[in-house]
């Protein structure tokens, strides 16, 4: 199985550019890495709740990878994972990090990338 600029810094790219820079037609493949903790419940649901957004929002354009970090806990350094399970958009850029279990749809979409943040009342 396989997240203060100054007035003169670039903007950072919108989310339809983001979107359309993995669209279907540059053949970008969305890559995903779910570090867990063994077959725990947390970490099941959270594979269970990545694999149901994928399917819904980037079907046939992700690649999900599962660390278990149980059996490999050295992997945890080179994506300075802290808590589990935490989800790394590796692709596309910038990289991307989201810790839980992804029950809350909204925030993953948004943590991903994959919908504008609702704006603050």
């Amino acid at each position: 199985m396989k997240k203060s600029a100054n007035s003169s810094a670039q903007a950072p790219e919108s989310l339809k550019e983001i979107a359309e820079k993995a669209g279907p037609e540059t053949g970008e493949v969305w890559q995903l890495r779910l570090y867990v903790a063994g077959q725990t419940p947390r970490s099941v649901a959270a594979f269970a709740n990545l694999k149901k957004i994928c399917e819904q929002h980037l079907a046939g354009r992700y690649n999900i990878e599962v660390v278990d970090l149980v059996k490999h806990p050295q992997l945890a350094a080179g994506d300075q994972i802290l808590a589990i399970p935490t989800l790394v958009r590796k692709l596309p850029q910038p990289l991307r990090k989201i810790v839980g279990d992804l029950r809350d749809t909204e925030r993953a979409l948004v943590g991903l990338q994959l919908r504008p943040a609702a704006p603050e009342k």
